[in-house]
């Protein structure tokens, strides 16, 4: 079944996809005009580095609160109507992260604002991929999910590349806060955008039974599919560790380049960490459903990933060399790229339609959860021994997820061996598979 579609306009999978890759497109772009030089950015602003991480950990509670109330609003009033709210949402508190850095003000401002960019972030959370997978139910898509997610993740990648080198020479032309405002530019171009491309397929809003009815009877059935089912359970708990981890090394390794180069106030050689990872992105998103058709069980490859990306981590601590740290972050980036595709798609694989969008941000919530607990500690372990010493412990703390996907691998769950996205999917009263498992 398909909501506000266009009558003169047949929904195709080409199209679902061409939109969802439009919308990663835009929201990527926008978003990483600042991933290059936002822990600069802080610090200029006068924060110290634990300050700085306790603003980014404030960023991630923002997310833990209100990923599940944005994750219903997605599920209840429409998925289209959650990425209009965050847009909107990220657009204006991206321009009073820049009047923080203009005033100079004091902590309690950047902790109160990061918890505001949570909330927009949450919008995003859930409701975009959601929309994806029921719309290419919708119009019967016949692939495999790690495939369009693949794809998603190399256009991310290309406008990640782009846009933190621009924001990275632009902050070099001008000054740390014009990205900022770039940045809440590019989000009203795409609340435009979004509002004309965007429309519900496959998806009806619970909208008759009330909000709160609405809201109770979806977060019950989140819960019973999320939490409830053993080989998502399983798989969520590890993204406290490896998205947590993700967050801090990601922005600790703007200052960490820095350092090693040798000059402090080289913001391209910042953006640079940012545009290697879009790289990496880039070749993860290509190898990922090649990589994922050397093993039969997804949770496979996410192991691989996993152990790569812990043992890459550990190994910063032991190098002084600029160039060794540059290709240990390639290698990093690559093998959490390897994850990303198969984590979504064995995650959607296994969750009902009108829970979909709640439950994949409960996911976001465990990853938030994790990046609030352990930014502020994996930053005063930056001030006390180093950004090596820091990224050391961020090795070994997401090698804690490695039993976690060895216990959903446990379970058996078809999606494990899935090779394409079904045409129907699972109905409210079982856990979805949408899997086809591959010939004996």
């Amino acid at each position: 079944m398909t909501t506000d579609a266009a009558p003169h306009r047949v929904p195709t999978p080409r199209g679902v996809q061409a939109v969802y890759y439009t919308l990663t497109l835009g929201n990527t772009l926008a978003a990483s005009f600042i991933w290059g030089i936002n822990t600069l950015f802080l610090l200029d602003a006068g924060l110290t580095n634990l300050e700085a991480f306790a603003a980014n950990a404030f960023f991630s509670a923002g997310m833990f609160l209100f990923e599940i109330p944005t994750g219903v609003v997605a599920d209840t009033l429409g998925r289209r109507a959650s990425y209009l709210l965050g847009t909107i949402t990220l657009a204006v508190t991206t321009v009073l992260y820049w009047l923080l850095w203009v005033w100079q003000s004091p902590f309690w401002a950047w902790a109160v604002v990061s918890v505001l960019l949570g909330l927009g972030f949450t919008f995003f959370s859930g409701a975009v991929d959601a929309w994806l997978v029921d719309a290419l139910h919708a119009t019967a898509y016949q692939g495999s999910l790690e495939k369009v997610f693949g794809r998603a993740l190399i256009v991310g990648s290309v406008a990640m590349l782009a846009g933190s080198m621009l924001g990275g020479i632009l902050a070099q032309l001008t000054n740390l806060g014009v990205p900022f405002l770039v940045r809440a530019g590019v989000l009203v171009l795409m609340l435009v955008v979004a509002a004309l491309l965007m429309r519900d397929l496959g998806f009806t809003p619970e909208r008759g039974a009330g909000p709160l009815k609405a809201t109770g009877n979806v977060f019950r059935a989140s819960l019973k599919y999320g939490l409830g089912n053993p080989p998502v359970r399983w798989l969520m708990f590890t993204t406290p560790f490896t998205a947590g981890v993700g967050i801090y090394a990601f922005y600790a390794l703007q200052p960490y380049l820095l350092e090693l180069w040798g000059d402090e106030d080289a913001y391209s050689i910042a953006g640079l960490a940012a545009a290697i990872l879009a790289g990496a992105g880039i070749v993860g998103g290509m190898l990922a459903p090649y990589v994922r058709r050397l093993f039969r069980k997804r949770t496979s490859t996410i192991l691989l990933a996993t152990v790569s990306s812990a043992l890459a981590l550990v190994a910063f601590a032991f190098t002084t060399n600029f160039w060794v740290a540059v290709v240990l972050l390639a290698v990093w980036g690559i093998a959490s790229s390897l994850d990303d595709p198969l984590h979504r798609a064995y995650l959607n694989d296994m969750i009902p339609s009108k829970q979909r969008a709640t439950v994949l941000s409960f996911d976001s919530l465990l990853g938030s959860a994790g990046g609030a607990v352990v930014q502020p500690i994996l930053g005063r372990s930056a001030d006390i021994g180093g950004y090596g010493a820091s990224l050391l412990w961020s090795g070994v703390i997401t090698a804690i997820a490695t039993p976690f996907v060895l216990l959903s691998r446990a379970q058996g769950s078809p999606a494990d061996t899935a090779r394409e996205l079904s045409t129907s999917p699972a109905s409210d009263d079982e856990p979805a598979t949408d899997a086809t498992p591959p010939p004996a």
